[in-house]
Formats: C-alpha cells, sequence, structure tokens
C-alpha cells in the first residue's frame, strides 16, 4: 500500500484507451489505473483529437480496431504519418490473428487480446511497450551530435560493427576530415562562426552517405568520421564531396583535410580502418598543396617504424642511446663573437637503425605524450652539463633546453625545473628555456600564464622558431619572453632573396620594440653571419660556428 501512495504522488504515465465498447474501455481502466494516469476515447476521431492535442504527454495508447467513425487501422495511420505522433507506442486491442499482421505493418507495439488476458500479463504488455519507446527516444536524443545531426563516435563504432557483421564483413572504405587549425577560426571569429562551419561540413556529409549509403560521426571537436560501402568510384565522390564542402563554406580562410583507407577486402577490423584513414589525414598537417590523401604502403612502412621507435623508447633512455649534444651560440654585437651560451639537442643512436633524426622521432613523441620523458632526460642532463663545466673549467655557460606544449600543460613543471636547477648548485637564468611560437597560439592564455610563472622563478624564454606561427603583433607585446629566435628558414637564402633579408630585418625590428635580444639558428657562411650583423642580430648560431657537438669536445670552445 505504502508503495503505491509514493506511485500517486510521483510523475504518472498517460494512457489513452481508445474502443467504442464502454465497458471494455472500463476494465482496462481499473487493470491499469493504479500506475497509470488514464484517459477514453470512444472512437477513432474522437482519439485522434485527443492525441493529437496531448501528444507531447502521452506515454501509450491501446487502441481497438474495429471502431465507428474510423477505425483503428485509420488511426494507425494517421499516427504513423505525423512525425510526432509516430514515436507514442500503440497496443493494438484484437481477437484476429490475421490482423496482427497488418497491424504491425502500420507501426503497432504489441497486442492484447480479446477477452482480455489476466491483469497481470496486460500490466506487464504495457509496462514493457512504454519503457521500450522511451528507451528508443533517449537513444534517439544521445546517439547524434546535437549541431550537425551526425552519430556520436561511441554509436557510430557501434553500428559500423553491427553493419560489418550483418553484410559478412564486407569490404568498407573509411574516411578521416579535419578542419585546419580549428581553434583559430574559433578564437578570431568566435564559436558561433566555428559551429556554422561545422553544421555546413555536416550537412554535406548527411548529403555524401545518403548517395554512397553508410554511416558517419562528428568524432571530436573539428573531425569527422565517414563509412562507405567499397566500390565505388572512390576518387569521383572524394572530389565531388570536397568541391560541395569548399563551395558551401564560401570563406577562403577554412580549408580542411582527408584521409582515406581504401578497403579491398584485406580483413582489417573498422577501427584499424579508421587509424590508418587518420594516420593518411595527418600527413596532410603542414601540407599546402593537396587536401586530400590515401593510405598506402608506404604509410604503412612509417607506421610499422613509428610503432618500433615508440616501443623503443623506454630501453632506449635504459641502455643510453640517447645522447645530449650542444651547439654553442655567440654573442655577434661586438667586435669579436664571443661564446654566450648553448642549445641542448638530443641524438638517438639506435643499435639497429644507426642514427635516428630527431626530426623523425620528436614529432612522434610530441603526438603520443612520450615527449615528456624524452624532455625530462635533456633537462637532467643540460643541468648536469652546466655544473660540470663550472666545477672543471670556472664557467657557467647558459644551455638552452626545449619545453614541448606538453610539458607546459604539467602543474610540475615549475617544480621539476626549479629541482633541477637547485640540485645542481646554479640559479634558474642558466638553464634557458625553448618554447615555440606555435604553442603560444594553440591555447595561449594558459601558455602565457605558466610561462609567467616560470619567468616568476626566475627562468628566461626564448620564443623558437619565431616567423613560422601565427602571433599577432598585439599578441607578442603581450608574451612574455626573453629573446626571440629565428625560424632558420628565413635565414637559409637571406644573402640571395631580398625579401628574406627584409622580412628578416623586420623582425628584429618587431624585438627591439618588444626589448629583447634576437638569436639566428641555421647560420651557415660568413655572408650570412656578416649579414645579419648588419641589421642587428645579437646571437647566432649554426654550422658556421660549428655543429652540435658533445660535451667532450663542446670543453675545447672554452679554451678559444
Amino acid at each position: 500500500m505504502q508503495e503505491l501512495l509514493e506511485r500517486k504522488k510521483g510523475l504518472h504515465r498517460k494512457v489513452l484507451i481508445v474502443d467504442d465498447e464502454f465497458i471494455e474501455r472500463e476494465m482496462l481502466g481499473a487493470m491499469l489505473n493504479d500506475l497509470y494516469e488514464i484517459g477514453y476515447a470512444g472512437n477513432g476521431r474522437e482519439a485522434l483529437d485527443m492525441i493529437s492535442s496531448e501528444k507531447a504527454t502521452l506515454s501509450l495508447i491501446i487502441l481497438d480496431l474495429h471502431m465507428p467513425e474510423l477505425d483503428g487501422y485509420s488511426v494507425l495511420e494517421a499516427i504513423r504519418a505525423d512525425n510526432e505522433m509516430r514515436r507514442i507506442p500503440v497496443i493494438v486491442l484484437t481477437s484476429e490473428k490475421e490482423a496482427e499482421v497488418k497491424s504491425l505493418q502500420l507501426g503497432a507495439a504489441d497486442f492484447i487480446t480479446k477477452p482480455y488476458e489476466m491483469p497481470d500479463v496486460v500490466r506487464a504488455r504495457v509496462q514493457h511497450a512504454i519503457e521500450l519507446a522511451e528507451n528508443t527516444v533517449i537513444i534517439h536524443e544521445t546517439e547524434r551530435d546535437e549541431l550537425t545531426g551526425l552519430f556520436h563516435k561511441e554509436f557510430f563504432f557501434e553500428y559500423g560493427k553491427r553493419l560489418d557483421m550483418q553484410n559478412d564483413n564486407m569490404p568498407m572504405d573509411a574516411m578521416v576530415i579535419d578542419i585546419n587549425r580549428f581553434h583559430i577560426i574559433n578564437e578570431l571569429y568566435g564559436r558561433e562562426y566555428g559551429n556554422d562551419v561545422l553544421k555546413k561540413i555536416g550537412d554535406r556529409i548527411h548529403d555524401l552517405v545518403k548517395e554512397t549509403g553508410g554511416l558517419a560521426c562528428r568524432f571530436d571537436s573539428n573531425g569527422f568520421y565517414i563509412y562507405i560501402p567499397h566500390g565505388h568510384d572512390l576518387n569521383k565522390i572524394i572530389s565531388d564531396g570536397l568541391d560541395k564542402i569548399n563551395a558551401s563554406l564560401v570563406d577562403s580562410n577554412i580549408s580542411i583535410r582527408m584521409g582515406v583507407f581504401e578497403d579491398d577486402g584485406n580483413g582489417l577490423n573498422m577501427e584499424q580502418r579508421f587509424d590508418r584513414a587518420r594516420l593518411a589525414c595527418n600527413k596532410l598537417r603542414h601540407s599546402y598543396t593537396t587536401c586530400f590523401d590515401f593510405y598506402n604502403e608506404e604509410l604503412h612502412s612509417k607506421e610499422l617504424h613509428e610503432e618500433r621507435l615508440i616501443n623503443d623508447m623506454e630501453k632506449a633512455l635504459a641502455e643510453k642511446q640517447f645522447k645530449v649534444f650542444y651547439q654553442p651560440k655567440y654573442n655577434i654585437t661586438g667586435d669579436k663573437p664571443v661564446l654566450s651560451s648553448a642549445e641542448a639537442l638530443i641524438r638517438w643512436f639506435h643499435p639497429e637503425f644507426g642514427m635516428v633524426s630527431p626530426g623523425e622521432f620528436i614529432p612522434l613523441f610530441e603526438d603520443n605524450g612520450l615527449i615528456q620523458k624524452l624532455d625530462r632526460f635533456v633537462w637532467t642532463e643540460a643541468a648536469s652539463q652546466i655544473k660540470r663545466w663550472n666545477d672543471e673549467y670556472g664557467i657557467y655557460l647558459p644551455v638552452s633546453v626545449n619545453v614541448s606544449r606538453v610539458d607546459i600543460f604539467n602543474p610540475m613543471l615549475g617544480c621539476i625545473l626549479t629541482d633541477l636547477v637547485n640540485i645542481n648548485g646554479f640559479t634558474p637564468e642558466k638553464l634557458l628555456l625553448e618554447i615555440t611560437e606555435s604553442a603560444y597560439t594553440d591555447s595561449s592564455q594558459e601558455i602565457i600564464d605558466t610561462v609567467k610563472g616560470l619567468r616568476n622563478n626566475g627562468f628566461k624564454i626564448e620564443m623558437d622558431d619565431f616567423g613560422s606561427g601565427y602571433s599577432s603583433l598585439n599578441m607578442l607585446t603581450s608574451l612574455p619572453i626573453d629573446a626571440l629566435k629565428l625560424d632558420m628558414k628565413f635565414i637559409r637564402n637571406i644573402c640571395e632573396n631580398k625579401k628574406d633579408s627584409r622580412l628578416v630585418e623586420i623582425m628584429i625590428q618587431i624585438a627591439r620594440l618588444l626589448e629583447v635580444p634576437v638569436i639566428a639558428e641555421g647560420v651557415e657562411t660568413k655572408e650570412q653571419m656578416e649579414l645579419l650583423k648588419s641589421i642587428g642580430c645579437d646571437i647566432i648560431q649554426g654550422y658556421y660556428f660549428s655543429k652540435p657537438l658533445p660535451p667532450e669536445e663542446f670543453c675545447k670552445l672554452f679554451r678559444n
């Protein structure tokens, strides 16, 4: 009794009983009225009027098939034709087995036979039909991204796996679409503009899926996955699809890239296909010549090699395969170049592959987070080397080390670096911290706050690769930095190309405005060095003075 009272106090689902027989209606109502709010209609016409006015609150309709004015079949047809009413489950009252098939075809959820079954059976059927319909609504509302109408990734992969199973793992092509530098689009134009871009791309993807079959989802903030049956003219599909997306965006500031895995029955599962499509998409991250690419054997070999490097990283650290080399930096503001600092550069001497290029493994480790362990190793080695050189030669030579984007988001970064300099007994300004310009633009305020904290602890910050990122002049005035380091691509043709020379001169003028010194890396000739000196560069780094050296060779520079 207490449970019944609690139910009556709570929210009741509403059930409409439609039957022209008064006694039949009352009998059903008596079976259900302790659990549900009951409404009654004596014929189909009256029922449709009530359903239309109460469609937002009705949980179930119990419908007799044989009624005057408008029979149950007609009511079912009217319900199915209305997008809002069709969500309401209908249980049909019938004593005719042959009527069941037609009722199911018209959307009936279940049947109650006449004469009525035991009350517990009727109540169970009603409860099951309501719960099934409510669960369906919940799934429908949560399975799709609200902005684009595409599946969420969890439902996408679940439905995709079912599709594979139901079709005997037929070949399916996987496509990955990303918007280039989407976070910058949001920052420059606002989130509403960014959402409009996502919606337009989602609309075109809907069209593509309708034309080819398959599924699509919004995978993350700016990524989309498309899964379609193999066998179409894939090049045409991609070309037409990209043309339609670009036409809908109009704005030339928006660019996308697409990676494609073409399945020819090689037996890979859905996740593996998208891993390969993602790899092809990521390959285009810094490409300005094409916007789509296919996964191929070259990428496959590269993927296997990269996986090997990832797996070997821990062992390499333990076996000291990584070595820290030091490239000197010379101050050229006086009559004679003076050794002023050095940059710590990592080298990997792999027992099988020989010396692995940093350009090969550093981006790889940045993507998967292993860069934190490698950076910690470099910091530790560099700090120890600063101490050793002072112990042996009485010189505290500042050494710059790289701080990756991953490191910056480590809340313990300041403590880690401070502990290192304290352990080795020197002040923080001897360990220079290089942070790339592009890192500031990725999450500007959070990174700026972190860098301010490091500077408050006494560390000096060098902005690395200046000129290769997207810093605005307004942004530069608020960045906490102590030096600008020019990207080497600006130095390469500085003597041959007047535009490059003028561009470097402008960047040096910006540094003067910020009252910070300029470091030029990648200087290889005397002509480059003299030109840089003439336009106001402060510090030079490059093969003109020295290649990166192991510590035992670098120390010879102290005697010069």
